[in-house]
């Protein structure tokens, strides 16, 4: 074999990939070959070609791979803007919880001096009422148990 020609062998060796694509990719474009004992052999046009053909294919493969690379990006940009803006959202509402927390703590303390003791009473004499009241209704519901189960004995309840 002369240096200007290769086999699809040498090729698809060359090319890492198998004679099988080599041939289709012949037959596909219409490359010119030629047989020299039993085995197909290209010429440097043809081998220049299916080189072209190569490069050719493996930009568009890159191509694509960077397009979905580029999609890929792209969601997860506005996945992180999400998660910024919700980021910041929650850190308002724990800045308004705080503040009302604080508010609340604020009006549990009770204010100093005169208006202090007046309020400590108040509060002393309300609790007394209630306390005096809810033993009042204790007092009325035991009178009103007592009452009912006087009312519900039947003759068949005396032997019990």
């Amino acid at each position: 074999m002369s240096k200007n020609v290769k086999t699809i062998k040498e090729l698809a060796d060359e090319l890492g990939t198998n004679k099988t694509r080599i041939s289709r990719i012949i037959n596909k474009n219409s490359i010119p070959t030629q047989k020299i004992k039993n085995k197909i052999v290209l010429e440097d046009n043809s081998v220049s070609l299916i080189r072209q053909y190569f490069k050719n294919e493996t930009v568009s493969i890159l191509r694509t791979e960077l397009d979905k690379a580029h999609s890929h990006i792209e969601k997860l940009s506005n996945l992180l803007d999400q998660q910024q803006s919700l980021a910041l959202q929650d850190k308002k509402l724990l800045e308004e919880y705080k503040a009302e927390n604080d508010s609340l703590k604020a009006l549990k303390i009770p204010a100093e001096g005169s208006q202090a003791e007046q309020a400590g009473n108040q509060p002393q004499a309300e609790l007394e009422a209630l306390k005096s009241e809810i033993k009042a209704l204790n007092d009325k519901i035991k009178g009103q148990e007592q009452l009912n189960n006087q009312v519900s004995k039947k003759w068949y309840q005396f032997w019990k």
